[in-house]
């Protein structure tokens, strides 16, 4: 198989998925060694979980077959460009590289758009429209220091 048979496996399954009301029409594949070791259907509605979003359920479940917390030497073929959520993710997971083929514009045609997080993100956190507040950390930042002393901690 070659990049283009793994985008055509996601956005096949995307519209099965779509068709059969289980959530969006966004599918995710993850490929190691030119062989799919994971794929996932977006999910949001069908399990009412708004971080049921394809790219990171594959994520997760991809990461525990592969018993790891990062997706070495994997690349993600995804039906949409990811969003801003599932873009984190893959920055954590850290995939080799990620192909998508519609773009965010054209998921915000279909009422799917995430300008408003782009925009939101950029604001100083008082400023943001969901109401965020910092409260006293003198005890959480001793929690953090405690960690980066940690001398048997596994890095991430």
């Amino acid at each position: 198989m070659n990049h283009e048979d793994f985008m055509q496996k996601a956005v096949e399954l995307s519209l099965e998925n779509m068709r059969a009301w289980k959530g969006g029409p966004f599918w995710a594949v993850i490929v190691k060694n030119w062989k799919i070791v994971w794929q996932w259907a977006n999910h949001v509605t069908s399990e009412n979980d708004p971080t049921a979003h394809a790219e990171v359920v594959a994520i997760r479940d991809a990461c525990k077959n592969l018993w790891s917390f990062q997706l070495d030497d994997c690349v993600v073929y995804t039906s949409c460009e990811p969003c801003p959520m599932c873009l984190w993710a893959l920055y954590r997971a850290r995939p080799k590289a990620v192909y998508y083929a519609n773009t965010k514009k054209d998921a915000a045609k279909i009422w799917f758009d995430d300008a408003f997080i782009y925009k939101e993100e950029l604001k100083r956190v008082e400023e943001r429209s969901l109401p965020i507040h910092q409260m006293d950390k003198t005890e959480a930042i001793k929690v953090f220091e405690e960690w980066d002393q940690k001398k048997d901690k596994i890095e991430y």
